[in-house]
């Protein structure tokens, strides 16, 4: 199983959007006498790796779901998005979990089938609609339940710049308004709106624009230490359009050229503010999870 990290929310587009990034988890499994976890890479040193686990979890709960029991099995966990980074490792692991289930009893539901499941188990059906099928997504929950679409866009390359700080989700959301005024939701409206006729159309200068935000980034930034002068860098450096990932600390800069420069000067922004920082230059992933099942 080969999953994408994904960046959620893509400014405006809060708990609706969502789009696939080339920073993939990988899981291999076999036949065991036992269960056994290996993991390595992100979060090898604090992730479970017993029944525990949120792949083993997840992979159960489908197992459960069709009236079976997980069988034991061997999985190594090849881990390169980070924990707690808004790159939604969290829906990797479920996504993950949910796509070994399927291969290992060799039920082939397309990967629009598991969509409510899995938003059940992760609870943020705007990072794993975009795990599961790659790409920009759109989703949202009415009365008839759960939809999403993927839009299609042109090919892009997207920076990552992660700051050495932790923002929970849980902490990220209890910063947020509770009633927004009239003229902010019609902000919001638009420049959703916006943002998806500008990646459609690969519309650097729109996106710009369309990527601005009332709702959650003014107050998830203020758990970003450095926020304002990494953003600033970016800009500088080149960068068309910036936002904060999911609920952070990681921001995404997009571009059409210069990545390197813009990386490296979100990363100096960071430091100067005294945070360390990683960064990731990646193409935007056209494709969701990934399994190739092999014998002998």
């Amino acid at each position: 199983m080969r999953v994408p990290a994904t960046t959620a929310n893509l400014g405006p587009g809060f708990d609706a959007m969502g789009l696939a990034l080339g920073l993939y988890n990988e899981i291999e499994a076999e036949p065991a006498p036992a269960l056994e976890v290996w993991i390595e890479g992100e979060g090898a040193d604090v992730l479970p790796r017993d029944s525990t686990n949120r792949v083993v979890r997840a992979a159960a709960a489908l197992f459960e779901r069709m009236g079976s029991t997980l069988p034991p099995m061997r999985l190594r966990c090849h881990n390169r998005i980070p924990l707690m980074s808004g790159l939604g490792s969290s829906a990797a692991a479920v996504v993950g979990g949910l796509a070994l289930a399927q291969a290992w009893m060799g039920s082939w539901d397309p990967p629009e089938a598991l969509l409510e499941f899995a938003a059940a188990l992760e609870g943020h059906p705007d990072n794993v609609a975009p795990a599961l099928l790659g790409g920009l997504v759109l989703v949202a929950r009415d009365e008839d339940g759960l939809t999403a679409d993927r839009v299609p866009i042109p090919p892009m390359r997207v920076v990552l710049a992660l700051p050495g700080v932790t923002v929970s989700t849980e902490m990220a959301r209890r910063l947020l308004p509770s009633h927004l005024p009239l003229a902010d939701v019609v902000y919001q409206i638009g420049h959703a709106a916006l943002l998806v006729h500008a990646f459609r159309e690969g519309d650097w200068k729109l996106l710009g624009r369309a990527m601005r935000d009332r709702l959650h980034e003014p107050y998830r930034a203020r758990l970003i230490p450095g926020y304002e002068q990494a953003v600033g860098a970016a800009r500088a450096a080149g960068a068309a359009a910036v936002c904060i990932s999911g609920s952070g600390p990681a921001l995404a800069a997009f571009a059409p050229e210069g990545h390197e420069a813009i990386a490296a000067a979100m990363a100096a922004a960071f430091e100067e503010a005294g945070v360390p920082a990683r960064t990731w230059i990646v193409e935007a992933a056209s494709e969701g999870v990934q399994v190739e099942v092999t014998s002998g």
